[in-house]
């Protein structure tokens, strides 16, 4: 299969042969043309000279046998339009006879000069008698000759008025005319391969130019598609190509990125389940060969049920984050009071609340707030930043959930009195499995919490974020705001 480069320059080269070979035939044409009409333009000036002397030479009995002035003038003008235009004079009488002043043989070779016929004589002297000048081309197809044919006339010393005499005819073998521009021609044609050559060099290089880049994306692709994607294409070229090469090149970041957080993901998601596994395996092991007491392996068992639980919201938060990025979880968007949502999230969390003797300052209107939105996946984002708040507050400290109206959205914000987000955490504390707390949270959470509620809020449209706050962490999440007074569907 022919590569890009080959195809585009024998297209280029090929356009450029038709372009140049259409030129050549109409500067061709157009030189013969006009190198024709030139010929016979002059050789029409001449016999206009011949039929001039000839009209002077003419007495009322015919031509002198005398060699007078005008005579010897005939012989020289013959002799001259010989010389230069390689060309044979023939003077006509309306008679019929024919006179030749310069070389007289070559009338008898018709090789060089070929009389018309009788009949075409006769044809020639009547349009000559209204005054017209004849072009012909005669003689045969291997010798075509040009003839002119002009009248020549004589005035009348009774009427005043010119009479035609007969014609003066001028002969020239084609190949005379064709050879006047046959130097002219070679020219032409040296100009035209040099600028066949010249576009071939400029199609070549403007076709290289093009290609390469593509030839450098095709490289590129086949490493990253071996696994090296830090393979990049250079930008150069026109600005197309360079924009399809930025586009490459992004493509080929957002795919390093993605491999990258892949591995990431397999790592984190190895890490995670391997430390109930093990957990669980090493309680049910110590539990078998006797290593556990009787009297602890109840206690025992809750731990092994509660590594069973974090398995299954660990699995579970997995499955709901994957089908989000896949667009698998469709919205069931209603119209609901967001206050009374957040009263039951409380209500829902009173037993971790208690076991941290935490305070729960819920600063609601006292008017509905209807949102419109999905409540269950609402619900699960405002439980999700809860459950954060309750994890990271001191014993006795304060979770604070704040709830205001403001224009077309419904700001919704949790803040705790925790030791707040590192600067370094905050950009990477919505991704998956990531915990700004490694150190201090060992066993607890997933890591999935605020991803899954970017996920949600994404799908919704909205926005959720982190708050820069002087004590503890905030987040906030914006909905769309509903008329007040609809009832909740």
């Amino acid at each position: 299969m022919r590569s890009m480069f080959t195809r585009l320059f024998s297209v280029f080269l090929a356009v450029i042969l038709v372009c140049v070979s259409i030129l050549f035939s109409l500067v061709y044409l157009n030189l013969r043309q006009n190198s024709i009409d030139s010929r016979i333009s002059a050789l029409k000036t001449q016999a206009r000279d011949v039929a001039y002397l000839a009209s002077r030479m003419q007495s009322d009995i015919g031509l002198s046998l005398t060699r007078s002035t005008t005579e010897e003038y005939m012989y020289w003008k013959n002799k001259r339009i010989f010389d230069e235009y390689n060309a044979y004079t023939v003077i006509v009488e309306r008679s019929g006879r024919t006179y030749s002043f310069y070389n007289e043989s070559t009338l008898m070779d018709e090789s060089l000069s070929q009389l018309p016929s009788a009949e075409e004589m006769n044809e020639y002297l009547n349009r000559a008698a209204m005054g017209e000048e004849i072009t012909v081309q005669t003689g045969s197809a291997q010798n075509p000759l040009f003839t002119v044919i002009v009248p020549w006339s004589r005035s009348s010393m009774f009427t005043g008025h010119d009479t035609v005499m007969g014609l003066v005819m001028i002969q020239t073998a084609a190949q005379t005319i064709h050879a006047a521009y046959q130097g002219l021609l070679l020219q032409v044609a040296l100009a035209s391969l040099a600028v066949l050559a010249l576009a071939g060099g400029c199609a070549f290089w403007l076709t290289r130019q093009t290609t390469r880049p593509l030839t450098y994306m095709a490289k590129a692709a086949g490493e990253m598609a071996n696994g090296n994607f830090s393979a990049r294409a250079p930008l150069e070229g026109s600005s197309e190509i360079c924009e399809l090469a930025a586009a490459f090149n992004t493509m080929a970041e957002q795919l390093s990125t993605l491999e990258e957080s892949r591995r990431d993901f397999v790592a984190n998601v190895s890490h995670e389940l391997r430390s109930p596994i093990t957990s669980i395996q090493g309680f049910a092991q110590g539990m078998l060969d006797g290593t556990i007491p009787e009297e602890e392996r109840t206690r025992y068992l809750q731990v092994v049920v509660d590594e069973t639980h974090r398995l299954s919201k660990l699995i579970n938060g997995l499955l709901n984050l994957s089908r989000m990025e896949n667009e698998q979880l469709a919205l069931n968007c209603t119209i609901f009071d967001i206050n009374e949502l957040i009263r039951r999230v409380i209500i829902s969390r009173i037993p971790q609340i208690e076991e941290k003797e935490l305070e729960i300052n819920a600063d609601l209107p006292d008017d509905a707030l209807y949102v419109l939105a999905d409540q269950d996946q609402i619900e699960q984002v405002i439980i999700n930043l809860t459950d954060n708040a309750i994890k990271f507050s001191p014993a006795g400290g304060t979770v604070t959930l704040r709830v205001r109206a403001n224009g077309k959205q419904v700001v919704c914000t949790v803040q705790d009195e925790g030791s707040g987000v590192l600067p370094q955490d905050a950009p990477h504390i919505f991704e998956r499995f990531y915990k700004a707390d490694k150190a201090h949270t060992v066993g607890k959470g997933t890591g999935l919490g605020l991803a899954i509620s970017r996920k949600i809020m994404e799908k919704h449209g909205q926005t959720i974020r982190l708050v820069s706050g002087d004590h503890g962490a905030i987040f906030e999440i914006t909905l769309e705001n509903a008329r007040k007074g609809t009832q909740e569907s």
